[in-house]
């Protein structure tokens, strides 16, 4: 299609947009978020059209979801003709060929030598659940470790994990028992070495050294769950040596390590996986949103010799539905042939460009990705590193009004996280209007 996008015709919300945002407002949940008045009608590519004819760049792709963009037509066939065929038969019961194959192509692209088992959901959160399930049903120990500014999901064990925002736990206690937060490696706000020159790796020399010390005997402990880069947490990336870290810390004490690749997965980091970058094979491993280019589909991914529960253990309806093993698989096809490449190439231009705009913006404290994964955080000043929530709030709906489309994530960061179909124009478009509303918001 022509570009003729960002595209304003009538200020957002325009009058069809408007009237659904009252019918929802009028029906649904009071605990969806709705970040602001988006009302879309189609997509393509890395274009979203609203109901009024606005169109939009999109620069965080569903929260990292929409991996091949809008629209592909690839997926889009694959969705169709799986769709013909048959739409449900329930794949904890019986067999198809779409979800064998799914869990053969996971069970082949996952970091690490070791032979692996894939059980499908479909979400994240239910692979969280069933991570935790098996972590306990494997070991026999009943503790969870997780990180402060971690984000896993909505449901009653996976938030019980989730360290992200107060909201998500209050007044729903009392959550799973035996669940300790610790330290991530958030370099820029570190308490361990964040006015170092270097990392001292001290978020996991103290889980030693204070939490199995103190608090908590490492026999109990089943799982230790992170976010190779965490999501919801500001886009952080943690130091070479991090997840390395935690890998020989598990090893030593018998602890199974699980890797929420849930946001970080399916090529958007410019490899299939983010732990790749590191080499650091997991016990456990976990994916969904992109995973589908939007189609609800997520999995487990585990290794053989921790697949020790037995037929009739766990289960799901729904998990690995046949029209959503088929999104998927056409979805890993093309980011193995084009589109990892791709975010790596687009992924460093991002990430130049978002460092030339904290060369140009003292509210932007640092910068961080990897990939098309990128956070910029903002300060109300640089040398106390107080976290300017207010302005990410005015510069997102500011873009939202102007035709980019931009989410937050931890305490003052803006995430940065396109379709990976995006290309070198629309990386330096999206920067530049970025660029304007920092401009008008900072002032």
């Amino acid at each position: 299609m022509s570009r003729d996008y960002p595209r304003i015709l009538t200020p957002p919300p325009g009058p069809r947009a408007r009237a659904i945002v009252d019918r929802d407002r009028e029906w649904s949940a009071h605990c969806y978020i709705k970040e602001y008045p988006l009302a879309i009608a189609r997509g393509q590519g890395v274009m979203v059209e609203d109901v009024d004819g606005n169109r939009y760049l999109d620069f965080m792709a569903g929260i990292a979801v929409a991996s091949t963009g809008y629209g592909h037509p690839v997926v889009v066939k694959a969705i169709q003709d799986a769709a013909a065929n048959f739409l449900h038969i329930c794949g904890s019961d019986f067999y198809y060929e779409g979800m064998a194959a799914l869990c053969e192509k996971l069970a082949a692209i996952a970091p690490g030598p070791t032979r692996k088992r894939v059980f499908l959901t479909n979400s994240g959160t239910e692979a969280t659940e069933g991570a935790i399930k098996l972590a306990r049903y494997a070991t026999r120990r009943t503790a969870m470790v997780a990180f402060k500014g971690a984000f896993h999901g909505r449901s009653t064990g996976a938030v019980s994990l989730t360290s992200s925002k107060a909201r998500q736990h209050a007044g729903f206690g009392p959550l799973l028992p035996d669940v300790h937060h610790v330290d991530y490696a958030y370099r820029y706000r570190c308490r361990h070495c964040a006015h170092k020159s270097q990392c001292s790796l001290g978020c996991v020399s103290s889980i030693e050294d204070e939490l199995f010390t103190r608090h908590l005997d490492p026999r109990d402990v089943a799982a230790i769950f992170v976010e190779p880069v965490q999501g919801e947490g500001g886009y952080i990336v943690p130091p070479p040596g991090f997840l390395t870290g935690l890998r020989e810390l598990c090893d030593r004490h018998g602890i199974l390590l699980v890797f929420d690749e849930v946001q970080s997965g399916i090529g958007r980091t410019g490899r299939m996986f983010a732990c790749e970058h590191e080499g650091v094979e997991p016990d456990i491993l976990l994916t969904a949103k992109g995973l589908g280019s939007g189609m609800p589909i997520g999995a487990m991914i585990v290794r053989d010799s921790v697949d020790k529960w037995k037929n009739g253990a766990h289960g799901s309806t729904f998990g690995g539905n046949p029209v959503c093993c088929a999104a998927a698989l056409a979805t890993i096809d093309l980011v193995e042939r084009e589109l990892m490449a791709n975010a790596s190439v687009q992924g460093e231009r991002l990430l130049a460009g978002a460092r030339e705009l904290m060369s140009r913006h003292d509210c932007i404290g640092d910068v961080r990705g990897v990939g098309l994964m990128v956070g910029l955080e903002f300060v109300r000043d640089r040398v106390t590193r107080e976290p300017a929530a207010e302005l990410v709030d005015r510069i997102v709906d500011r873009a939202f009004r102007q035709g980019l489309l931009l989410l937050g994530a931890g305490k003052s960061a803006l995430r940065l996280a396109p379709p990976l179909v995006i290309d070198a124009e629309d990386v330096d478009r999206g920067l530049a209007m970025l660029d304007a509303c920092i401009a008008e918001e900072s002032q």
